[in-house]
């Protein structure tokens, strides 16, 4: 790492571009003529999705929180304990019945979808160029005599906006189009929630719109006297130039805003001003440019769905189908995987703000998953459905899961990664540090001790043997275990950060309490017992080794049990994987230092498991190459899963220290990072050129310790003082604010 001053200047130079190159744009020369592989536009409350429809350009509107609450599961009816009885008692399809069936059959609780505007296509001709500038968030559709659209929704306020320009305007104006909801085709169509029932079966009469002169409302009632509003506005300035907005009340009236070209350009400047700071604020360069594109695409949809104020990340957030009926899986909140995986990459890319969104929502239903755990495991202390509405009711589904004791466990992780990655003291005391420790009191008081060991009554491994008997363990399954040991210690490490020392002992003693994991040659099994023995889409008996950490490749003693599991899956292949399958194993594979399977994962995802627009459609659509799912129904985990993938590559975070370049091909020589974030607030930038490391900088965000795992000795620049070492660790001591720069001797 040894290199001179001016080599330090021109790759920090290097470094400073942070924004996205245009060859990572979409870009099409026609419209897309699904929904699914339409233009992605949105700000974490509204979205837009830009495609051809019956000869219109079609912009299928959304709002993040426009749901159906109506309650269809029961689940005041029955607890946890009497899961436990039928199992006893043999009569365990009763559980499922009760369970399942109101998901299955019930069209609510579910997200909706607003409306539509289109304009008609005939009227501007053949289309030329269909562009998504993803460091603008701004869409531009431009046709064969000269005319230009472009479209964006605002990032910060609830408008989305549109300008055409012509050589002569004339009748260019949009129409805006509700979703039907009575004398709807499909109605009668018997669809799996997976592929999503008509709207028709909401019950709801056919909203109304209204128009006067440039403005078009479109009132739809819901349910229970609820009702959301669409606004249509537009002014033609000149007579080469026309613009617009659009925007959705939630119960409330829509109200009409001014529109002047004055007004138009300021609300794009503010809106271009956001998405530069969201790219500036770190930048990543790996060889391997479809990926490169693929990851920035990622951050894109992240920037468009994630947003303090707005709903968390839902299973397809601010892109809810377009097709006459309710979205995959009701566009819900799946806790089993989906939203966790959702905000990976939101920490490392140095997103906090984006983060929060997920850990806001979570904090806001507390007081409802709070009587939800009273109410159905029978104790105090915190946990939350796997599946669950906007307003955090649960909404039933395999039981096993969507009702899972472990739920909180993994939900806390988020709020210690916000409060680790941040650093941020308020955040510690007023969230992170309840939240957490209400987490480990349910799950000390709804286990119990055999022979000294700490056991829960039920255990489940998402989403192994499906909804069957077989699904329940009587011993812990590696899921629910790993999940109960981290969470001891994360309240552990939080009590003592908060001054609450004695308390920090009793959570180490109640962790020290928990058995081993299950083993065997295999590597990590599922429960006691039972080996992984087939192809399984879900990597829940390795949480211990991604995302949760415990496992540690460096550590000689995990090392053999973190290969024989890997390689265990391998043998297993990838038919019954769906797309963030492929994602996951991309993170697991780059803990296990395995660059090569790591890299194989992330391009089977992005070549075999994604829309033309990126969307990840979680079955193979290259005919089922690599799985035996080969349908498409969109969701987004895979997508941001995907993201982090790469940033395992680059940089890792672990038990309080962290190392870079950990799992990089060899072929990968030439890469670098621009102000990634690791745990304990450091702001991190690197650059390899030429196989060899020649920048290191790292600013702290509060008076810390920053411990690296480094082969080679290294040493402060300035000053050109060595790090202190401590076994395989080396370290400095920093100052908040600080910025150092190492080189090794």
């Amino acid at each position: 790492m040894k290199y001179s001053f001016l080599i330090v200047l021109f790759f920090a130079a290097r470094l400073v571009i942070a924004q996205p190159s245009p060859a990572y744009n979409l870009h099409f020369k026609d419209l897309a003529t699904r929904w699914d592989e339409a233009i992605p536009l949105g700000n974490g409350q509204l979205g837009a999705l830009i495609w051809k429809k019956e000869n219109t350009i079609r912009l299928s509107l959304d709002r993040a929180d426009l749901w159906d609450e109506r309650k269809a599961f029961e689940i005041e009816k029955h607890d946890f304990k009497w899961v436990q009885q039928q199992l006893k008692n043999n009569s365990y399809q009763t559980a499922q019945q009760w369970g399942d069936s109101p998901y299955d059959r019930s069209p609510y609780p579910t997200k909706l979808p607003a409306a539509a505007m289109t304009f008609d296509l005939a009227k501007f001709g053949k289309v030329v160029s269909n562009v998504l500038d993803i460091q603008t968030a701004v869409h531009t559709l431009k046709f064969d005599d000269g005319k230009i659209l472009t479209s964006f929704v605002h990032a910060t306020s609830p408008m989305g906006y549109f300008e055409i320009t012509a050589k002569n305007i004339g009748d260019l104006s949009p129409e805006l189009i509700p979703h039907q909801y009575e004398n709807n085709i499909n109605a009668d169509e018997q669809k799996s929630v997976v592929d999503g029932q008509s709207l028709a079966r909401l019950g709801y009469k056919q909203g109304t719109i209204v128009k006067t002169g440039n403005a078009q409302v479109l009132h739809q009632e819901t349910y229970d006297h609820h009702f959301f509003e669409v606004m249509l506005c537009w002014e033609k300035v000149s007579s080469t130039k026309l613009i617009g907005y659009w925007t959705i009340s939630n119960d409330q009236k829509v109200k009409k805003q001014p529109l002047s070209l004055q007004q138009f350009e300021k609300a794009k400047r503010s809106h271009l001003t956001w998405w530069t700071s969201y790219w500036s604020k770190s930048n990543i360069s790996i060889p391997e440019k479809d990926l490169e594109k693929q990851y920035y695409l990622e951050l894109y949809k992240l920037g468009a769905t994630a947003r303090q104020g707005a709903p968390a990340i839902t299973l397809q957030a601010v892109w809810t189908a377009d097709n006459g009926g309710l979205p995959p899986w009701k566009g819900d909140f799946h806790n089993d995987l989906n939203t966790q995986l959702s905000y990976w990459p939101a920490y490392t890319a140095n997103r906090m703000n984006e983060a929060q969104s997920y850990t806001d929502w979570l904090w806001k239903i507390r007081p409802k998953n709070l009587a939800y755990t009273q109410q159905y495991f029978g104790v105090d202390g915190l946990n939350i459905p796997g599946v669950l509405t906007l307003n955090g009711y649960p909404m039933g589904g395999w039981i096993q899961y969507s009702l899972s004791p472990t739920v909180s466990a993994w939900t806390a992780q988020h709020f210690y990664w916000q409060w680790k990655y941040s650093m941020d003291p308020t955040f510690l005391k007023e969230q992170a540090y309840p939240y957490i420790i209400e987490a480990a009191t349910y799950l000390k008081n709804i286990t119990y001790l055999k022979d000294g060991k700490r056991y829960l009554p039920l255990s489940s491994s998402p989403e192994y043997n499906d909804n069957s008997t077989a699904a329940w363990f009587n011993s812990w399954t590696n899921f629910d275990l790993s999940l109960a040991h981290y969470l001891f210690a994360i309240a552990a490490e939080v009590s003592t950060a908060n001054g609450k020392a004695e308390a920090a002992k009793e959570w180490t003693r109640y962790g020290a309490e928990l058995p081993n994991f299950a083993i065997d040659e295999t590597g990590l099994r599922v429960a006691e017992g039972l080996s992984m023995k087939h192809s399984h889409r879900h990597m829940s008996p390795y949480m211990a080794i991604y995302p949760l950490g415990i496992l540690d490749i460096n550590n000689t003693q995990d090392k053999s049990l973190i290969e024989k599991s890997l390689s265990h899956l391998e043998q297993l292949g990838t038919r019954a994987w769906v797309g963030y399958s492929f994602s996951w194993m991309a993170c697991l594979h780059a803990r296990a230092k395995q660059s090569k399977q790591a890299v194989s994962n992330l391009q089977k995802f992005a070549h075999n498991f994604c829309s033309i627009n990126s969307f990840h459609l979680n079955g193979d659509q290259n005919g089922g190459q690599y799985s035996d799912f080969t349908y498409r129904p969109f969701t987004l985990e895979g997508n941001f899963a995907f993201a982090q993938g790469v940033h395992e590559l680059l940089i890792q975070s672990k038990n309080d220290y962290i190392e870079v370049f950990p799992a990089t091909p060899e072929e990968w020589k030439d890469v670098s990072f621009k102000n990634l974030r690791t745990a304990g607030g450091f702001i991190v930038s690197a650059e390899k050129n030429n196989s060899k490391i020649t920048l290191l900088k790292v600013t702290a965000s509060q008076d810390a310790i920053f411990r690296i795992f480094e082969n080679t000795d290294l040493q402060d620049i300035s000053t050109k003082k060595r790090l202190s070492k401590d076994k395989n660790l080396q370290y400095i001591k920093l100052k908040k604010g600080q910025t150092v720069q190492l080189s090794s001797i």
